[in-house]
């Protein structure tokens, strides 16, 4: 059996952080989820002390990244993610309010696994999220490479 996904949540909007937990909990999701309010405290918790990400091997994990950060963005954490032994095959959600057609390539090349752009509506933000909730709670996550 393997063990539970945690799920890594890089969002700077408190409110949006608030109502990304709240949502997916709703749709049945217990999983840990360990929020970070800016980049390098999420890259730090990632890669750890030695910044290899061994610290993370053999751990299932889930990243839902959000592009604009305050102190780097989340198309450096995703391509750091996406180039490391130990993270490349984390599931990276970008949750974004961007939805710009070559952010959005970029996002893709660089290795996400999914690309979502907030709504900008409340109610459809909710459900939104709710949505993704189910997703995670059928998706399969391989554990970090060994």
């Amino acid at each position: 059996m393997s063990d539970p996904v945690t799920i890594i949540m890089i969002e700077d909007d408190e409110g949006h952080a608030r109502l990304i937990e709240r949502n997916i909990r709703r749709s049945g999701v217990n999983n840990e989820i360990i929020p970070f309010t800016n980049g390098t405290e999420a890259v730090n918790y990632l890669f750890g002390k030695d910044g290899s990400a061994v610290e993370r091997k053999g751990q299932a994990l889930l990243i839902l990244l959000d592009l604009n950060l305050p102190d780097m963005t989340g198309i450096d954490i995703l391509k750091r993610v996406k180039e490391n032994k130990h993270l490349k095959s984390t599931p990276v959600v970008v949750l974004t309010t961007t939805d710009d057609s070559h952010e959005i390539k970029r996002c893709y090349e660089l290795g996400c696994n999914v690309y979502i752009t907030k709504p900008v509506n409340y109610e459809s933000f909710a459900n939104a999220i709710r949505q993704l909730g189910l997703f995670f709670s059928v998706i399969q996550v391989p554990p970090a490479s060994l």
